[in-house]
């Protein structure tokens, strides 16, 4: 199966968005890919905001990219755009990181208002990125995941209903992205 490199964008330890993703993780998981968690917020700040591309938190960032077949990346959405660490980290990745890979972009926030995020800040990133295929993202509210005490999530109904078919539909493209790259 693929290995799928699962990015968090979000600052913050207790972050829905972070929960949501190592929740999503365990779907890919049950379905035999190999499932590598990258936590932006564990980067060294000076690493990040110094631009030092040799630092090695950044050359590790860079080579678990290099390694995986997919990529899901996860953001909560300040001022209608994805995080500022998860910016800070794309820009130190080389210009092409994604090429060749199939990308899951997902989103959070407490509005519906930022749900075009995706598609106006996030998609064109990482399709400069030369992703192979970008499949339809999703955005979810807030309001929609709970964190139990012991860290686990559930995820409201509909909403989970319509992240397991998009987490499906990007295992699904992950087949047949070497396809679409060969083609190119």
């Amino acid at each position: 199966m693929a290995t799928v490199l699962s990015v968090s964008g979000s600052p913050s330890a207790s972050s829905r968005t972070g929960r949501l993703l190592r929740h999503l993780d365990q779907r890919l998981a049950a379905q035999g890919h190999e499932v590598i968690p990258l936590d932006v917020r564990t980067v060294p700040a000076e690493a990040l905001l110094g631009a030092d591309f040799r630092h090695p938190a950044v050359v590790e960032a860079t080579e678990l990219f290099a390694r995986a077949d997919g990529v899901v990346v996860g953001t909560p959405v300040y001022k209608a755009s994805y995080s500022g660490v998860l910016k800070a980290l794309l820009d130190l990745l080389p210009q092409y990181a994604l090429a060749g890979k199939t990308v899951l972009p997902l989103a959070t926030g407490g509005s519906t208002a930022h749900v075009l995020a995706i598609d106006y800040a996030l998609r064109p990133v990482l399709n400069s990125m030369g992703a192979a295929h970008i499949v339809q993202g999703w955005f979810t509210l807030d309001k929609d995941i709970t964190v139990r005490e012991d860290g686990s999530v559930t995820v409201a109904p509909a909403t989970a209903e319509a992240l397991d078919q998009v987490v499906d539909q990007f295992a699904t493209a992950l087949h047949r992205t070497p396809l679409l790259a060969a083609a190119g």
